[in-house]
């Protein structure tokens, strides 16, 4: 079978406008397969539901079989207007949000911040729940940023001492601490969000940031299990205006092949460096 022909087993969505960022997001979610099976599986057996899982079925039915309309996802998730251009973190998050626990609780986690005074106390604040890790680039304008080194940053414990001292309740003063985020909950699929928009307070307004990023293949976060990259979303252009599409390996295919899912058009990509633009 050559390469042309094996891409054709998979099937695109059709822009609508700018839609391509909703393409994107749907065509990940389709290629998660524990999250198509557990909305399948809650459809069937909660067929009076609200929730958006029987939308997500039926368009999933549809992309098994051929390149299809995102009309009832869209109008579900209130896109009045197709033409404008929209975040798809956004949309990826108010999916997420409107699909059954059930489904959404594969990319669903809770970090809780730790904060331990010099005398070993450790007080911990209430829970935070998240879809994304957030990543700033925001320090690698001129230079490649590598995802490793962004997660070491993220959980990398800050330091309280000299006039900046915490107060601690059980020691009942103000003492040297140290503060970090950790995971309590670990989602099965970790979602990175690479924040290449950041805001200019010379120019007041906001930029991207260009530098090529550095992904590895397996992703090990502290105190947790590895993670292994199967997809990546891809944003060109800038602020106001651009394209996305999505490059995934599919889970079922055990080729260890990757493919783009630009709207309509698929194609196999022969090669991933792990570094992107």
């Amino acid at each position: 079978m050559s390469r042309k022909d094996t891409a054709n087993r998979y099937h695109g969505l059709i822009n609508r406008g700018s839609t391509c960022y909703l393409n994107s997001v749907l065509q990940v979610l389709f290629r998660t397969k524990d999250f198509r099976e557990a909305v399948t599986r809650y459809s069937e057996q909660n067929p009076n539901s609200e929730f958006l899982d029987h939308d997500l079925k039926a368009l999933f039915d549809d992309l098994q079989n051929y390149t299809t309309y995102t009309f009832k996802i869209t109008n579900k998730l209130g896109i009045d207007n197709v033409y404008e251009q929209r975040d798809a973190a956004e949309y990826f998050e108010r999916i997420l949000r409107m699909t059954s626990t059930d489904a959404s609780k594969i990319f669903h986690g809770q970090l809780v911040n730790k904060t331990t005074c010099s005398k070993g106390h450790i007080q911990t604040d209430r829970d935070a729940p998240f879809w994304l890790l957030p990543l700033s680039l925001v320090d690698s304008c001129s230079k490649d940023y590598s995802v490793v080194k962004g997660i070491e940053e993220f959980f990398k414990p800050s330091d309280f001492c000299g006039e900046n001292q915490m107060y601690c309740e059980q020691c009942d003063d103000k003492v040297d601490a140290t503060m970090r985020d950790i995971i309590k909950h670990h989602p099965d699929v970790l979602c990175l969000l690479l924040k290449r928009f950041e805001f200019n307070y010379n120019y007041m307004s906001h930029f991207k940031i260009t530098c090529s990023v550095e992904v590895p293949y397996t992703l090990q976060i502290p105190e947790s299990q590895k993670y292994e990259l199967y997809a990546f979303l891809d944003h060109f252009g800038d602020l106001r205006g651009g394209h996305y599409s999505a490059t995934i390996k599919i889970q079922e295919d055990h080729r260890d092949r990757w493919y783009q899912f630009d709207d309509t058009r698929v194609t196999e990509v022969r090669w991933i460096t792990y570094t992107f633009l």
